[in-house]
């Protein structure tokens, strides 16, 4: 009676199993059926290229799009600053304040505030008076809009000087920010 019942068992999954394979599946939906666009020609018959529809980043510079009038404009990326002091003039929050529209407009673009210092002082100090600098530009900026983590505070202190020299006029070449893009 045990053989019985294990080939009634065996007959009955044998049956379970060509049941469920014969039985047929729907593929799942995956949407309506569409068809790719064709991309349309301008067949107007300019030549002119295409401008950019947002700033873009070159040589680690932002060029902002031609206006009404067709020029671009290329954002000065060099503030600026009176000895031992890192307080951002007043000159050039025009400028910076165009930073920060372009930085609070596209969370991508990231930039890297470098600060410098000219040669007097000792090498530590100019290091330190560099990143105060750096971190001014960068607090203003945020406060302006853009984003801290878009922000990357570097200080070179007295190392990559502007002007050689060692006069007035080159020292305050050296006394400086400078924002790049990358």
């Amino acid at each position: 009676m045990g053989i019985f019942k294990l080939r009634g068992l065996l007959l009955l999954c044998v049956a379970a199993l060509l049941l469920g394979g014969c039985a047929s599946q729907e593929p799942a939906d995956s949407g309506p059926d569409v068809e790719p666009m064709e991309q349309e020609l301008d067949t107007s018959g300019d030549d002119e290229p295409i401008e950019p529809a947002g700033p873009m980043v070159k040589n680690g510079k932002i060029v902002l799009p031609a206006d009404d009038m067709g020029s671009g404009e290329t954002l000065q990326g060099v503030f600026y600053f009176d000895f031992d002091q890192a307080i951002v003039r007043r000159t050039g929050h025009e400028e910076l304040n165009k930073h920060a529209g372009v930085l609070s407009a596209d969370r991508y673009l990231r930039v890297r505030v470098e600060g410098h210092a000219d040669e007097r002082g000792t090498r530590e100090y100019n290091l330190a008076l560099g990143e105060r600098r750096a971190n001014a530009v960068r607090a203003y900026l945020v406060a302006q809009g853009a984003a801290r983590t878009q922000i990357e505070v570097i200080s070179y202190g007295e190392e990559k000087p502007a002007n050689n020299g060692h006069s007035e006029s080159s020292w305050a070449e050296n006394r400086r920010v400078e924002i790049v893009y990358r």
